[in-house]
């Protein structure tokens, strides 16, 4: 259901609890017991899964550093993997 448009509308309870339809979280793939972050811009909300939401987040927070520490090509990043985990058992 990902890069599908849809509206779909629920009502606020008296405690401000809302049941996310369905179809809304089959979209943003969550399930019973898991998180949704609420994202308000001006009059709007946006409301997304936490997890990749999370993720987002740090892969913006990330960008570029790898290009700064060396770690160009998807073998720099293993090299670097196999040095660190040799380093760490040789501590």
């Amino acid at each position: 259901m990902a890069n599908t448009a849809f509206v779909n509308d629920a009502r606020v309870m008296a405690k401000g609890q809302v049941t996310i339809p369905k179809n809304v979280r089959a979209a943003l793939g969550v399930e019973s017991g898991d998180r949704v972050t609420f994202i308000v811009e001006g009059n709007n909300v946006r409301v997304v899964n936490s997890a990749v939401y999370a993720l987002m987040r740090f892969q913006q927070q990330m960008s570029g550093e790898g290009k700064k520490a060396g770690l160009l090509t998807e073998d720099d990043v293993a090299n670097w993997i196999t040095q660190s985990r040799r380093e760490e058992n040789d501590g």
